[in-house]
């Protein structure tokens, strides 16, 4: 007989009797009335390279990343045929965990990852929950239980996402309810798998100490994935994207300067890759304004309003302060 869980959340389906056999339920596109036996037809009924493709699309570089959310995906699919042909379809582990400094699209993948696990039927509904230590942990003793118990109610049936996971467990404070939230944690993680996926983010040496002092979630991470920081000429394609989707456009020589605020602004601390890209660009964006501004009598057609001038990136604090220590 199955052991009931230590913790239980509402809604949540219940445990199998038996977790080695565990049916991956999918529902099959309108109109589908037979199983898949080929790898293109499970693909043809999730429309699950669509999201593949987005991905490629939508994000610069990660090569490592998507090359990695792609094996995951071929590993549903081969499970999805494996349950068609009659064989134990033991559902594969897929909570995981994501490494890497910030604006490096963790928490865009994790989006991402939830379209997939929905629609090749591994979670029900295909939502993103993103937390932090503050949405868990509570300030006295009684308050951390249902603060995470309701937290993981509203990630059922699709994505728990923990930034910064680490802040969970803090050692030096014996006073702390941190650890409490870890367990439920790690019973809802082992118990009802079926019906959530867990994917907790941070840098990585933080992480690692965290899954060193942690070693039942550790054991329970089946995918370490870790994300590289933006090189210059990515970060050049990302600020165009970002540009292109706000209808604004880099002018003459403008371009080169952003590369060359580019240049001086990684060499300063705190750099957040896209991030600080997208706050780079919205304080050119502040002085291009400022700028069309002050021109009262200025008849201003779509270019001017959409394009930035050299002198909008080159009054950044990095030309006209020296770079600290």
């Amino acid at each position: 007989m199955a052991t009931a869980p230590l913790y239980a959340i509402p809604g949540a389906p219940a445990v199998p009797a038996s977790a080695d056999a565990t049916r991956v339920d999918a529902a099959p596109a309108a109109g589908a009335t037979n199983p898949p036996v080929t790898v293109g037809q499970v693909l043809a009924q999730s429309q699950v390279e669509s999201v593949m493709d987005e991905l490629d699309r939508d994000l610069i570089g990660l090569a490592p990343v998507k090359a990695r959310i792609r094996d995951i995906a071929a590993l549903l699919v081969i499970a999805r045929l494996r349950e068609a042909v009659g064989m134990a379809a033991s559902k594969p582990s897929l909570h995981m965990c994501f490494t890497g400094n910030p604006g490096t699209g963790k928490t865009t993948v994790a989006l991402r990852m939830a379209q997939i696990l929905h629609r090749l039927g591994y979670v029900r509904k295909g939502h993103v929950v993103s937390v932090t230590r503050d949405d868990l942990v509570g300030q006295y003793i009684g308050h951390t239980a249902p603060k995470t118990k309701e937290v993981l109610k509203k990630a059922m049936g699709g994505v728990l996402f923990i930034d910064e996971a680490y802040y969970l467990y803090r050692p030096e404070n014996e006073r702390d309810y941190g650890q409490e939230a870890i367990e439920i944690l790690l019973q809802v993680m082992e118990n009802q798998r079926d019906d959530l996926v867990v994917i907790l983010a941070g840098y990585a040496d933080r992480m690692n100490t965290f899954f060193q002092s942690n070693p039942g979630l550790s054991s329970r991470i089946a995918h370490h994935i870790e994300f590289p920081d933006y090189g210059g000429g990515e970060l050049l394609q990302i600020a165009d994207k970002m540009l292109a989707a706000s209808h604004y456009r880099f002018g003459a020589g403008t371009r080169d300067a952003f590369e060359a605020y580019l240049g001086k602004r990684l060499q300063q601390p705190h750099f957040a890759n896209a991030r600080s890209v997208r706050n780079a660009l919205e304080r050119a964006r502040l002085r291009q304004a400022s700028r069309l501004y002050l021109d009262r009598e200025r008849v201003l057609d779509a270019e001017a309003l959409s394009t930035l001038e050299p002198a909008d990136i080159l009054a950044s604090r990095v030309f006209t302060k020296e770079l600290q220590p």
